[in-house]
């Protein structure tokens, strides 16, 4: 790929028209470049036919489709598969080579019965140290530029199987919220991939202001990290319940509408005997009181120096049951790709990267 050349994948309608009326093409030939990338996902500008062979020379001159293959997978028992995938970022320039930041991210393919979910990664790294999660063990490395978020599902191998996308991986995604949210934008636009945002859901720890703009001007799902519904606890947990406490999150989302399609749901990875009592099912019940919500059960995933204990079946079972019971849709989410650290919480490229 070209270093100097500008990346096609990322952008607008409005910004393909910019580029063609600067290269003097007709207007119209914006929409057919964004049929090409979007719905066909071309990996080369001379596949574009109906554009004329003198504008797709011009075209060539000055941009690239910006795709890029994974530069490795990792298969799991279960099917699970994660990928490799290299990255820009936005620190460097719009003209950057893929090669010059040297980063990666991880990026996890998850098929199951009819439906493919794919957990894309928004960061290199993470800034919320998270004391569970091995992503922000590796600190923060970098935001992803729109093409390198659209690039993990654009250059999918398995791109035609998925049935949904989940903002889960690498990364928060309320910090990175632009292009988080032009990435969304072109996924569910009538130019674009044509998804409803009902397939797409965005997860985030709750960052001040940050989660208000994404409700706003997203219609996407949301899945809020808890981990614990008492505020000194989940501080132990998760340092940014410092900045935006889960209660402030939950009031902010009680002025939102999630009777209908728009779903918000919580994100509980269980521990031992830290929060899987029933004390912490009825600080939930409180908490989640009047909000129509569901909690996903996750199992905890060892990792290196953290001494946590994982909560066991019995217990999460009994926590999911009294939930239910008591008007908080529960369910105890299923754990894939552990063998391969493709699971919730063990993604990371720290090695890779350095």
């Amino acid at each position: 790929m070209d270093s100097e050349k500008q990346m096609l994948i990322g952008r607008t309608l409005g910004e393909l028209k910019v580029v063609v009326g600067n290269l003097g093409m007709p207007a119209f030939t914006a929409t057919q470049i964004a049929k090409w990338l979007y719905q066909q996902h071309v990996t080369s500008i001379d596949d574009m036919t109906n554009i004329s062979k003198v504008n797709r020379e011009k075209l060539k001159e000055k941009y690239d489709i910006g795709a890029m293959p994974p530069i490795d997978c990792q298969r799991s028992k279960d099917g699970t598969i994660k990928y490799l995938f290299p990255v820009r970022l936005s620190e460097y320039s719009e003209h950057s080579d893929y090669s010059d930041s040297g980063k990666f991210v991880e990026t996890v393919f998850i098929p199951d019965g009819d439906r493919a979910t794919l957990c894309v990664s928004c960061q290199v790294g993470c800034k919320m140290n998270c004391l569970f999660c091995q992503t922000g063990k590796q600190g923060f490395e970098g935001n992803l530029t729109v093409t390198d978020i659209l690039n993990q599902i654009y250059a999918l191998p398995e791109s035609q199987e998925l049935t949904n996308i989940v903002f889960m991986g690498q990364g928060e995604p309320m910090d990175n919220l632009d292009q988080v949210l032009k990435a969304t934008q072109i996924l569910t636009a009538d130019y674009g991939w044509a998804w409803s945002p009902k397939r797409i859901t965005v997860s985030s720890v709750g960052i001040k202001n940050k989660l208000k703009r994404f409700l706003d001007e997203s219609e996407c799902h949301v899945a809020i990290s808890m981990h614990a519904p008492l505020p000194e606890q989940r501080q132990m947990l998760m340092p940014a319940e410092r900045q935006m406490s889960i209660t402030e999150v939950v009031d902010l989302l009680r002025q939102y509408d999630f009777t209908h399609q728009r779903r918000c749901s919580f994100e509980y990875i269980c521990f031992g005997g830290l929060n899987d009592s029933m004390m912490h099912a009825r600080e939930i019940i409180r908490l989640l009181q009047g909000l129509e919500c569901r909690v996903n059960l996750i199992r905890f995933h060892e990792i290196p120096g953290v001494d946590l204990p994982a909560s066991d079946e019995k217990r999460m079972e009994s926590l999911r049951d009294y939930l239910t019971a008591h008007g908080v849709f529960t369910t105890i989410r299923a754990s894939r790709g552990q063998d391969i650290f493709a699971a919730c919480g063990l993604l990371s490229t720290a090695k890779k990267n350095g």
